[in-house]
């Protein structure tokens, strides 16, 4: 067992989960998240850290700002805690109620945005407060995720190496759009030593970041209200939206097998269903998709049936066998 001094000293960079016994495909699932910040968020905060810190952007009275929808929120209390850091979080109500309560356990401070911007939604009005923060008091440093290099680099140095090690020979790689961190990253790395592995990007239905209209969404993670400006689509071979019901219902089929994930990983999931089915019907191939993060911080929204009946309707579950629903 290794022997640490900082949480983002371990990660587990190793574990895949066989999709072939639960959901009857084709795919070796990468299972992020066993770290103390319970994502792979981890990776990019701490990268982006590290190069603010070499830069000599941080000092001790720095106070780092950012907007997340929850998980490089976590990420980022548990290093600015570790490293003496203030930390504020801007996030909306989609933020589940665990995650505002993990980053303030760490001592760091949330903002929640209620109220959208009239064209660019939640994220942009989120964007516009630290933007405002930021002018009005020089200590805050803002790391910006959505168009910050090294939130890509960290994917182009750790996760991909780790993928291609594993699977030296890979067809296909999903990986969901959120801040397209991860995907850029890992993008251009198959890109330049594996170029015969087609990249798919899984995005949800409403979002905005592959040209389509925005649209109401409820789970946090994939998607955007404003493109990222990471993004280089020119890195891109298929492009897949997965409406968020089906989202749900992936999930809860894996929690029916006992493995529960976030909302990001049955995005990432369906929408290689999607593909598969379309693209590799016979299921010849060797893909992978990466699951970003676990589902305990969902239980009161994504595992919630009443949540879940709520904003996707009173069918949304059916067809599930009598074990595979909740009751409450």
């Amino acid at each position: 067992m290794p022997i640490v001094d900082a949480p983002e000293q371990f990660n587990q960079e190793d574990l895949y989960l066989d999709l072939h016994s639960t959901m009857g495909l084709p795919v070796y699932l990468k299972c992020e998240g066993f770290n103390f910040a319970g994502s792979i968020k981890l990776k990019a905060a701490t990268e982006m850290v590290d190069a603010a810190e070499r830069q000599g952007l941080l000092s001790s009275d720095s106070i780092l700002i950012e907007s997340s929808s929850g998980n490089l929120g976590v990420a980022l209390s548990m290093i600015a805690a570790n490293r003496g850091y203030d930390f504020e979080c801007v996030t909306d109500a989609r933020c589940n109620l665990a995650t505002r309560l993990l980053i303030e356990a760490m001592g760091s401070r949330v903002k929640v945005i209620t109220e959208g911007h009239p064209e660019r939604g939640l994220l942009g009005a989120r964007l516009d407060y630290v933007r405002e923060r930021c002018a009005s008091d020089p200590r805050y440093v803002w790391l910006n995720q959505h168009a910050n290099p090294n939130n890509w680099k960290a994917h182009y140095r750790v996760t991909a190496p780790a993928i291609a090690r594993r699977f030296p020979q890979l067809d296909v790689l999903f990986i969901g759009a959120g801040t397209t961190g991860t995907l850029m990253g890992c993008a251009r790395y198959f890109r330049q030593t594996q170029p015969g592995t087609t990249i798919v990007a899984v995005d949800s239905v409403g979002s905005v970041t592959f040209g389509v209209p925005a649209g109401l969404r409820m789970i946090p993670g994939l998607g955007a209200g404003v493109r990222p400006a990471l993004l280089d689509e020119s890195f891109v071979d298929h492009v897949v939206h997965v409406p968020e019901a089906e989202t749900v219902r992936v999930c809860h089929q894996l929690a029916r097998s006992g493995f529960m994930f976030g909302g990001s990983t049955g995005t990432v999931i369906a929408g290689a269903r999607r593909w598969l089915a379309e693209h590799r019907p016979a299921g010849e191939v060797t893909a992978v998709a990466i699951a970003p993060d676990f589902g305990e911080r969902y239980l009161d929204t994504l595992y919630h049936t009443n949540w879940v009946r709520e904003f996707y309707g009173p069918d949304v579950l059916d067809g599930l066998s009598t074990h595979e629903q909740y009751t409450h």
